[in-house]
């Protein structure tokens, strides 16, 4: 789904392809980032494309939450598989509470595919990770972005979940 079909206030943060994480910094007084899952995890159909894999293999996930002023902005979702951690994102494994963006707007390296935009709905397996991640069952349908970061050819997916309370921020 294109970005323009969004709301005004939401057309901003799905088309900026800066630092997400130095955004949502620069428009709030406290940021912190909590790591909801860490570890193997289980990929969709359309994120193995956008990977480039054909077949299950082995990948790591890392679930965070974005949190301004004490409310959860963004719930964010990284995918690598694990083959490519020892070459090319060996990085990730030192990450701990750090945000992503340290690693991947801060090496030369590193090239970033086109951003991508949907709405995702409670049919959709990544609002439920959003839901389950804030606890919140209760959440409207939700704006997401997502793109490809490459490191020396290899693919790392970051999908970011905007929540409702994104709106709390200037645009």
């Amino acid at each position: 789904m294109a970005a323009w079909r969004a709301p005004r206030g939401m057309r901003g943060w799905l088309t900026d392809d800066r630092s997400l994480t130095a955004r949502i910094r620069s428009r709030c007084g406290r940021f912190a980032l909590q790591v909801v899952s860490q570890g193997k995890g289980v990929v969709l159909p359309d994120e193995m494309a956008a990977l480039g894999i054909h077949r299950h293999g082995r990948l790591w996930q890392r679930e965070v939450l974005l949190i301004a002023d004490g409310e959860p902005v963004v719930f964010a979702r990284s995918l690598v598989a694990t083959t490519t951690i020892p070459a090319a994102w060996h990085l990730l494994h030192g990450l701990g509470g750090r945000p992503l963006a340290a690693v991947l707007f801060d090496d030369p390296r590193v090239r970033r595919s086109p951003l991508e935009a949907a709405r995702l709905d409670a049919r959709d397996s990544r609002w439920h990770h959003a839901a389950s991640a804030t606890r919140n069952a209760d959440l409207p349908p939700l704006w997401a972005r997502r793109s490809a970061f490459r490191r020396d050819g290899a693919p790392l997916l970051v999908t970011e979940v905007f929540l409702p309370s994104i709106r709390n921020l200037a645009p």
